[in-house]
């Protein structure tokens, strides 16, 4: 199964009981884990040599992962949104604001904060405790070496493209009434959205859109057998820098969109929110322009002129 021989825990091969998986049980430092695994794996790159370590320092595959995992989440997760902090109280950039009248306050965001991690710990903690036994049954692989770069980029363009389909009609069905009402209707709450409001939503509504995000490279792997755990927190890493740049409020000169074809981004998601309805999709355009579900006052224009134009037509 793995590619060293030496250290603790399932992670280096070997059967383990329910206690052993679940409980760490090593003595050794990561210091010393990554010493012996420089010694007798030198043809492993620094990155790997850590990755190696950290999973013999544990002891155990479903520790070592889930936590790895929920430190990335946390990390990754308020330390992109830090940013947007500091950018909504920077009045020199509020010309690039997208609402520019709605101007989120400090009670506001620590109110936002709040649920977020509320919903962290009890919500999605658990899922990601879990995720490695899942990833596991379906063949995910978490040894050393990594997969070439290559195969890392194509594998999360898949996912981006399988996640947007997945947003964009689960979005689009939380929209319908009795949904909408007792579900989605809480991250509406803000109808000029910031970076921290891009996980304010109910349990339910996390993980029904959350199913997009992590069912995409389960599925993958399920068919292909060919997929590796590094490459899924890339992937999620990515996910959530979207997510919260898309809820950011602010539209740069710089953005994305303005430089990647079909790319949504702040201005397509903040209309959303300003208009409770239309730009379902999360990442890209083309299902709102496929389905005619673009929202604003352009949008608008065009299905006027459109039905003006059939019904002179059928006149």
């Amino acid at each position: 199964m793995s590619v060293l021989t030496h250290g603790t825990g399932s992670f280096f091969g070997g059967n383990s009981s329910f206690a052993d998986v679940m409980l760490p049980h090593t003595t050794n430092t990561y210091m010393h884990e990554y010493n012996q695994i420089a010694q007798t794996a030198s043809h492993l790159n620094t990155p790997e040599r850590m990755w190696a370590a950290w999973y013999a320092y544990i002891g155990n595959d479903v520790l070592a992962t889930g936590i790895m995992s929920f430190m990335m989440h946390e990390i990754v997760y308020f330390g992109r949104c830090i940013p947007w902090l500091i950018v909504d109280r920077i009045k020199a950039l509020r010309k690039y604001k997208i609402q520019t009248h709605k101007v989120p306050t400090a009670q506001e965001q620590w109110g936002c904060a709040k649920l977020v991690l509320l919903s962290h710990f009890t919500v999605e903690l658990p899922q990601i405790w879990f995720f490695h036994p899942m990833a596991q049954y379906f063949g995910m692989a978490h040894t050393v070496p990594f997969p070439p770069l290559y195969k890392i980029i194509y594998q999360i363009a898949i996912f981006f493209v399988f996640e947007d389909a997945w947003h964009y009609w689960s979005h689009r069905a939380l929209h319908w009434g009795p949904l909408y009402k007792n579900i989605h209707k809480i991250h509406h709450q803000y109808s000029a959205p910031f970076g921290l409001a891009a996980e304010y939503a109910s349990p339910i509504e996390v993980m029904f859109l959350g199913i997009g995000t992590v069912s995409a490279p389960i599925l993958w792997c399920a068919i292909t057998q060919d997929l590796h755990v590094l490459t899924m927190y890339i992937w999620i890493v990515l996910r959530l820098f979207q997510a919260i740049d898309a809820h950011s409020g602010f539209d740069f000169p710089w953005s994305l969109h303005k430089f990647v074809p079909m790319w949504a981004g702040a201005d397509w998601h903040d209309t959303h929110h300003e208009k409770f309805i239309g730009n379902y999709s999360s990442s890209f355009r083309w299902w709102d322009l496929m389905m005619d579900t673009q929202s604003g006052p352009e949008a608008a224009k065009k299905r006027r002129e459109r039905k003006l134009a059939k019904a002179a037509k059928s006149a």
